[in-house]
């Protein structure tokens, strides 16, 4: 991947407000990349530009987050990429402002909402079984590849009614779309996953049964906008959307939390024997350990947190970080699972909202109980030295554990 393209600082930018961080290649990412973020708390200004990636701005407190977030007035999602491309992908409803935004939202909500999840709860629940028993015996596995990746992207491919027999494909489409930041090298990633989804959707539409009637894939086929079908184009859209939200972003937040336990034994034994506090040890790594970036094309001239924004220039909220805000959360840096003041924005807020933010919970909070009932005390191998995948949707590449069989 080559270096990022530099920008020159506009001249409405003041000195002060300039920071320089490259959200891909920043060296300090390579060797720990939440802590390369929290560290923009102590060393950058709250909201600052960056000349790295066609320039662009970050906003680091959690309030100022949440403020952009629910402003689409000045910051929309309409552009999702950082640097800008040419014909930047579109996905529905995460590229649609409110109140168009608002109709797709309300084709796609039921589908996950919690009572929705509830209805797959115990499939779930015989599945992550399956996952961790399928390693547990051995002793060792690569916790990315073999637990992580296999159960929540599964359980999303058989809720979308994809074939699982295309599993390894698909995730490779997901990952390369995450890689690449680039232009050509995006829109082609892009092109891909379109192509593939277009596919599937014609198929599905010329091939309707009882085997499939249920699945989210037929459902929107048959959704409906003031009585009529929504158009093919738009169906396509929003399976594309789902497709990368649920082949990748619950995996990577899976695996920083549980290489963060690997850590901490005393930690370990309290889960084992607490298994109430499951629910608490996913909130927390969900605070600290949050992975995606959420970006804003400024689309009206404003003035906010003592900055000026400029029609045109990109924001991003660097979400992951919110939670280690300490106006939010107290030595937010420390792995707290009893703090009563938790505040994070990990699946942001406000009108996008993570639509699936109730099924990733739920799939974190069953693969965790899962995981501490059948593997004893497991710990990372000496010598283990971390990857990451860095930018909008961070990963970590892999994370092999060891445990007494």
């Amino acid at each position: 991947m080559s270096t990022s393209t530099r920008h020159k600082i506009p001249d409405h930018v003041a000195p002060e407000h300039v920071f320089d961080f490259d959200i891909y290649e920043d060296p300090l990412i390579r060797r720990d990349l939440h802590n390369a973020y929290a560290r923009l708390h102590h060393e950058a200004p709250p909201v600052f530009y960056t000349p790295a990636n066609g320039g662009h701005w970050v906003i680091t407190r959690h309030d100022d987050m949440d403020n952009v977030a629910r402003d689409h007035e000045h910051f929309s999602p309409r552009e999702s990429q950082i640097p800008r491309v040419a014909n930047p992908p579109f996905m529905i409803p995460l590229s649609l402002d409110p109140p168009e935004h608002t109709t797709y939202r309300n084709i796609l909500g039921p589908h996950f909402s919690p009572k929705a999840v509830g209805a797959i709860l115990s499939d779930m629940r015989t599945f992550a079984e399956e996952v961790v028993s399928s390693v547990a015996r051995k002793g060792q596995c690569e916790f990315v590849r073999d637990v992580a990746a296999p159960f929540p992207v599964t359980v999303f491919m058989r809720l979308m009614g994809l074939p699982m027999s295309r599993f390894d494909e698909f995730r490779r489409l997901a990952e390369r779309y995450f890689e690449v930041y680039e232009s050509d090298d995006l829109i082609a990633a892009a092109q891909a996953i379109y192509v593939m989804l277009a596919e599937l959707i014609e198929e599905r539409s010329q091939n309707r049964n009882s085997a499939n009637a249920e699945d989210l894939m037929s459902r929107l086929l048959d959704a409906r906008i003031n009585g009529d079908p929504v158009v093919r184009e738009n169906v396509i859209s929003m399976c594309f959307l789902l497709f990368l939200g649920g082949l990748d972003t619950v995996t990577n937040a899976m695996s920083f939390a549980i290489r963060y336990l690997a850590g901490d034994k005393a930690l370990q034994s309290r889960l084992r024997s607490e298994p109430y506090a499951i629910n608490k040890f996913m909130e927390e790594g969900l605070r600290l350990y949050g992975v995606v970036n959420a970006t804003r094309l400024v689309v009206k001239d404003c003035d906010r947190f003592g900055v000026r924004f400029r029609r045109g220039e990109m924001v991003m909220n660097a979400l992951p970080i919110a939670g280690w805000d300490d106006r939010k959360n107290s030595d937010p840096a420390k792995f707290d699972i009893d703090r009563s003041d938790r505040s994070l924005l990990t699946f942001s807020i406000g009108p996008h909202l993570c639509l699936g933010h109730a099924l990733a919970r739920t799939e974190m909070r069953i693969l965790y109980a899962e995981w501490m009932k059948q593997v004893g005390e497991f710990s990372i191998p000496e010598g283990y030295q971390p990857a990451y995948r860095a930018g909008l949707v961070m990963s970590l590449e892999s994370l092999p554990l060891r445990w007494k069989p």
